[in-house]
């Protein structure tokens, strides 16, 4: 039966979902751009959050929330998220409910509209193999990072392939101690199964989205940056770990 309902999702995926992908970035691109030249955060919430619900829903894509209640209002982030599919970015966008800065490959900054609506938008382009560079775009975007305004990092680097979670990197660490703001770990169960990497074997589901209660980093230095390192990869390690007793209980 699995196998009959994909069978009758491709049409959909291919001459719908596909389509509708690629106009609506290009739309909601040009709307966040021109709102942009009066209110970047309105721009922001509506362009990006607008365009990731949309997707997201027409998938369709059911999204279950659990933790909301610990996320401050007015208080800034550096978000720190588990990262499996290209499905997380429209789950967090989309229903994390934040006014959010993304941390995005300078690759992305040559794609036509998108790349200037996120450069309008504020988001913040690292270049790899140029670490002046990606400081100098860090280092220009903290100013907005205020005030509710949060930036999110995938610490890992790039999506999981064996779903097992990865290495993190030291960039979204150094730089809560450097704006001296708490750390929200997240953890995304089920984009997947939605959406595995690499491929486009796109089908429906539904995935869940944990919002931990945030780390404070008052007793952290640069000396003892890897203990908060460990500490966040711990809970989120811990929240991809429920799933699997959820998972064998059931």
């Amino acid at each position: 039966m699995k196998t009959f309902g994909k069978i009758l999702y491709q049409p959909y995926k291919w001459l719908i979902y596909i389509p509708l992908l690629a106009v609506s970035t290009v739309g909601f691109g040009v709307f966040a751009i021109v709102l942009s030249f009066f209110n970047k955060r309105l721009s922001s919430q509506i362009g990006g959050a607008g365009w990731a619900r949309l997707n997201g829903m027409a998938i369709p894509m059911k999204v279950k929330i659990a933790g909301k209640e610990h996320i401050r209002k007015n208080q800034s982030y550096v978000i720190v998220a588990n990262h499996q599919s290209f499905v997380d970015i429209l789950i967090m966008y989309g229903w994390l409910g934040l006014d959010i800065r993304w941390v995005m490959k300078a690759e992305l900054r040559k794609t036509p509209v998108l790349g200037i609506a996120c450069k309008r938008v504020g988001h913040i382009f690292v270049n790899r193999s140029n670490t002046k560079e990606s400081l100098e775009s860090i280092n220009q975007a903290k100013k907005d990072i205020v005030n509710g305004t949060s930036v999110i990092f995938f610490p890992e680097g790039t999506r999981s392939r064996t779903g097992e979670l990865g290495k993190f990197k030291k960039g979204a660490f150094r730089l809560a101690l450097d704006l001296n703001l708490p750390i929200l770990p997240v953890t995304i169960r089920g984009a997947r199964e939605i959406l595995p990497p690499g491929g486009i074997d796109l089908k429906p589901g539904t995935a869940q989205m944990i919002i931990h209660p945030p780390v404070e980093i008052n007793q952290y230095s640069e000396e003892n940056l890897m203990e908060l390192m460990d500490r966040v990869r711990d809970i989120i390690q811990r929240g991809q770990e429920a799933d699997k007793v959820m998972a064998v209980r059931l």
